[in-house]
């Protein structure tokens, strides 16, 4: 009967974990910034909803913006793959920003009141490690 109970309640609070890793990106800020000299870009999403701004005066009213259930879904995979306390130790394939070749780009991400944020890449070409979710990031700025 005692193993019985004890591999019950281990099936119990495993789902429970489970449960708790779908829910990790609902309470997370991600805010991908990408600038130049001439250009800005800054893409946030949090809780299901993206905001895209143009103005790094902040002067705008970025509109939110529902992200469909397939993206959402989508997003979700891609964030369970990255690893937050390694963000800082990713190195950029490419230093086109460094001619201004390419705007430098930041993902920063706020997870359970701790920030995580990568140290400068070239926009569009990210660390391999995260290049699926910053590509994803990024796709929802196109749309608008």
């Amino acid at each position: 009967m005692k193993i019985l109970s004890i591999l019950f309640l281990s099936i119990f609070l495993g789902k429970g974990c489970e449960a708790q890793k779908k829910q990790d990106i609902e309470t997370a800020i991600i805010e991908y910034v990408a600038n130049t000299r001439g250009s800005y870009q800054k893409i946030t999403v949090k809780n299901q909803m993206v905001t895209v701004s143009k103005d790094r005066n902040g002067n705008d009213k970025p509109v939110p913006t529902k992200i469909t259930e397939a993206d959402w879904k989508e997003l979700v995979e891609f964030f369970k793959s990255v690893k937050l306390d390694s963000l800082a130790k990713l190195k950029a394939p490419t230093e086109k920003r460094f001619y201004d070749g390419a705007a430098i780009a930041n993902l920063k991400i706020t997870y359970k009141d701790k920030g995580y944020e990568t140290t400068g890449f070239d926009h569009g070409f990210p660390p391999k490690e995260i290049k699926k979710f910053v590509d994803k990031i990024t796709s929802y700025a196109k749309i608008k």
